[in-house]
């Protein structure tokens, strides 16, 4: 075959790429500009291409690997050829050490294929949690996530999904009808609300915005340092009454904060953010909402994530407590909480800002969950049970012979919190390192983390945790 017949045979297999399709179109707006380098783009399923776009590019300069599924070929069904290119965009991540960005949207499998496309699904679960905190992984669902291809997805660290977006195992209809009464099913507001959507997006556009922003906060794997920014500080003041959301603005770096799984398990927040310029992570409970089993199983997804990647973890604790039931089904999840925290080897900090009574203190703040500093605010409370109850069970002989029953319990609740669950109480017992006024939370905490950035810690030889 001569030049020129081989120049036209490039031609013709060109010819039959869209070059134009929204497959393409995803990826090019994900990287930065004229730096996405497409791979096996002559790789045909037939008389069609395999459905799927894989290639790398360029992140704020850091290299990523990505595939987006084309659903105008084939409904972007999963056959052999189709997982043959997504395994390739794991294998050259593993080996080259830099993260994945899957975009999904396929109307499902190619059944024709039976077995094979069977086997190539589990190929493409195996990869993915082969490099599962090893290289940070982020799943972007622009159109239809479905079954093993959503098993695919939720193995990611995080899911970013457009709101217009369809991810679940089994299809809606079908379980509609066979009784189901869920709101919403399959939709990302569902996916929100369940805790497996990470963030929710308006549009395309602004997901993929959000994919490129939380890429750029990760680490490229879990040997790399953490990423370093430029930083402003921040111009808030901190409010020791306010919302906690509020005093985590105001401690990290001006504009900095991005916050992960905002409308699932409410007793707790979890956000990404830097500290002078430093990626960090920032896990702070609500002052009203109990910890449930989902805050607990939420914060301990975030904490092993951080941890995969040694990314600090600031938590600030002022907690009413895990929630109250004889319903012991959340035990589990708590103690998946404590697990997390205790197996993490990442820098920790915790400031107690309000109330930290009994099992929340050991679980999220004391030095037996393995926190490296325990420091505290004046307005602290630390203490094995609530005043209310303390006072009750310890100080019942105080009660007797009051005149005013509840007058007295009330000044004698007082007494509890400003002596035995004072802060100083706690600092005199070495069960925290300081007490610090709140404004100078973001300087002591930078001081704290810069400390901390050498640390290194060796756990027991074992494959992992059973939690």
């Amino acid at each position: 075959m001569s030049f020129t017949d081989k120049m036209n045979k490039l031609s013709e297999l060109s010819a039959k790429i869209d070059k134009d399709c929204k497959a393409r179109i995803r990826l090019t707006s994900l990287f930065d500009a004229d730096s996405f380098v497409e791979l096996d783009n002559f790789l045909m399923a037939g008389e069609n291409t395999a459905g799927v776009v894989c290639g790398y590019g360029l992140i704020e300069g850091g290299v990523v690997y990505a595939f987006s599924q084309d659903v105008t070929v084939d409904s972007g069904a999963v056959s052999r050829e189709h997982a043959k290119k997504i395994r390739k965009v794991y294998e050259l991540a593993a080996k080259t050490g830099c993260p994945v960005v899957s975009i999904f949207d396929s109307n499902g499998a190619k059944l024709s294929e039976g077995n094979a496309m069977l086997n190539a699904y589990s190929k493409m679960l195996m990869w993915s949690n082969n490099l599962s905190g090893v290289v940070p992984q982020i799943a972007v669902v622009l159109g239809t996530c479905a079954g093993v291809s959503a098993m695919v997805a939720a193995s990611a660290d995080y899911i970013i999904m457009s709101k217009e977006a369809e991810l679940f195992l089994t299809a809606p209809f079908i379980t509609k009808a066979n009784g189901d009464k869920t709101q919403n099913a399959g939709t990302a507001q569902n996916a929100a609300d369940c805790g497996v959507a990470s963030i929710v997006c308006d549009n395309e556009e602004e997901s993929l915005a959000q994919t490129r922003k939380l890429i750029t906060m990760l680490p490229q794997n879990n040997l790399a340092e953490v990423p370093l920014f430029d930083f402003t500080q921040t111009n808030e003041t901190i409010d020791a009454e306010g919302c906690p959301k509020d005093i985590v603005k105001a401690i990290a770096d001006a504009e900095s904060t991005l916050e992960i799984n905002p409308e699932y398990g409410k007793g707790i927040y979890t956000f990404l953010g830097t500290m002078a310029g430093v990626t960090t992570a920032f896990v702070t409970t609500s002052k009203k909402n109990p910890l449930d089993a989902d805050a607990c199983s939420k914060t301990a997804r975030f904490v092993k994530i951080c941890d995969a990647f040694n990314i600090p973890i600031i938590t600030f604790i002022d907690t009413v407590g895990f929630s109250i039931s004889a319903d012991i089904s959340n035990i589990r999840e708590i103690a998946r909480l404590g697990s997390a925290y205790a197996e993490a080897t990442a820098p920790k900090i915790s400031v107690i800002t309000g109330k930290a009574f009994g099992s929340a203190f050991v679980a999220l703040g004391s030095k037996n969950s393995n926190s490296d500093i325990t420091i505290a605010w004046p307005t602290a409370q630390i203490s094995a049970l609530a005043p209310d109850t303390a006072v009750e069970f310890l100080w019942s002989d105080k009660l007797k012979g009051a005149g005013d029953a509840k007058t007295a319990h009330a000044n004698l609740v007082e007494e509890y919190i400003d002596t035995v669950a004072s802060p100083f109480e706690a600092a005199k017992g070495g069960y925290i390192e300081t007490v610090i006024a709140p404004q100078d939370t973001r300087a002591t905490l930078i001081n704290m983390l810069d400390m901390l950035a050498g640390k290194r810690e060796s756990k027991f030889p074992k494959k992992h945790a059973t939690l």
